[in-house]
């Protein structure tokens, strides 16, 4: 597979570092080996779920950390128990470190192992203050009676 370079686009851009970082993630993720396995769902408007196959592993073996718009999913190798002799060692049990990036006001809602497979629950809540809002329109007449006009500040200039 082609290796990018994205270099040039650090170099000659400002205030894109999160676009620039998020193409440089993206083809160290394609390049990874794929361990553990994973789905992402879109479960609702604004839910997402995302589900890792991680057999072998306990609860106490995983960290699941959201740190601002990155979730990071680690695990630490299983030890093998003494005298422990494979024929076959089909299931991984490795260390592994999984990154996400999120869209703004994407956050973890919850998280929870069950027959092998770890489910992340996202979901995104925009601020009042960031959603769109009607702005009505009010009906006047340039040199109209101003008698229900509200001052809001009676200072003088």
């Amino acid at each position: 597979m082609a290796s990018f370079d994205f270099s040039p686009f650090f170099r000659s851009t400002v205030g894109f570092d999160r676009i620039a970082d998020l193409l440089d993630d993206a083809q160290r993720a394609t390049e990874s080996d794929g361990y553990p396995p994973y789905n992402i769902e879109l479960t609702g408007d604004n839910q997402y779920k995302i589900t890792m196959a991680v057999a072998g592993l306990t609860e106490e073996d995983l960290t699941v950390v959201q740190h601002q718009n990155t979730l990071t999913v680690s695990a630490k190798a299983r030890p093998v128990p003494q005298g422990t002799q494979f024929l076959h060692r089909g299931i991984a049990g490795r260390a592994f470190e999984r990154r996400f990036s999120l869209a703004d006001y994407v956050k973890v809602s919850n998280a929870s192992l069950v027959n092998g497979l770890l489910t992340i629950d996202l979901v995104r809540e925009v601020p009042e203050a960031m959603k769109p809002r009607t702005i009505q329109i009010g009906a006047g007449q340039i040199g109209a009676d101003k008698s229900n006009v509200q001052s809001i500040d009676a200072k003088a200039a």
